[in-house]
């Protein structure tokens, strides 16, 4: 039996012009998630990345402390299909104003409670994306984006090995839509569970080969990040 793991990127730059950049904690937490490799002696045998450059700054960060025994011969690869949806795109179609990273500093310096009054426009602009009345407003639709990130994991278990151990560097919304798809959930929970997805949490999944006919995914365990937990400090588990 294979394994794969799925990690959410480090703590990005939100609200900056540029987000896809990983913070000092964005490095932070990855660092923290190698190190526990380390200590559990975890080998991979390959790296899979999405092509954005917060997923790449977090497996570089990650596996540079794998020793190096752990690191030779390891197969690193780009698949653009675990790229995250445009959430910025999803955001301004809903909320316009919010096409100016400015704008979104101002309301989030204005709301009592920034964390939720942020979370409730972002979950309706989730919603009318994948509603799939408006797919004409964007570039990718909820439809197209599920079935690229249903074609990578797929692509993934077709080219391993019956017993790999495969590590993804991705985002939370290709994490939660591959979950969905392994455990069957609707799309109201895809939105939910990809909230609740920390940066640089761990889901663990697990795959059988043996024939086309009889290749099968099912989940070990979700958003594990213990390895932030272990040092007592609340700071370093954040969600975007």
């Amino acid at each position: 039996m294979g394994q794969i793991y799925l990690v959410r990127h480090g703590q990005a730059s939100f609200g900056s012009a540029d987000y896809d950049q990983l913070s000092e904690l964005g490095l932070e937490q990855a660092r923290l998630l190698g190190e526990w490799f380390a200590n559990s002696r975890q080998q991979f045998h390959r790296v899979v990345t999405g092509a954005l450059k917060r997923h790449r700054q977090t497996a570089d960060a990650c596996m540079a402390v794998l020793p190096k025994a752990h690191r030779i011969d390891t197969d690193w690869h780009t698949d653009p299909d675990f790229n995250e949806y445009d959430h910025h795109e999803v955001l301004v179609r809903h909320h316009p104003s919010f096409e100016d990273p400015a704008e979104i500093k101002r309301f989030l310096a204005a709301s009592p409670n920034a964390r939720q009054a942020f979370q409730e426009i972002f979950q309706a602009a989730m919603t009318r994306w994948m509603s799939g009345e408006h797919d004409a407003d964007y570039r990718e639709t909820w439809t197209q984006f599920r079935r690229r990130c249903i074609a990578g994991l797929q692509r993934l278990v077709d080219g391993a090995d019956k017993s790999q151990s495969i590590i993804v560097f991705t985002s939370g919304g290709t994490i939660a839509t591959i979950c969905q798809h392994v455990l069957g959930l609707e799309d109201k929970q895809m939105a939910q569970l990809n909230w609740t997805l920390a940066n640089c949490g761990l889901t663990k999944l697990l795959y059988q080969t043996g024939g086309a006919s009889s290749r099968r995914v099912s989940l070990s365990y979700l958003n594990n990040y213990a390895h932030l937990e272990w040092l007592g400090q609340p700071h370093t588990i954040t969600y975007r």
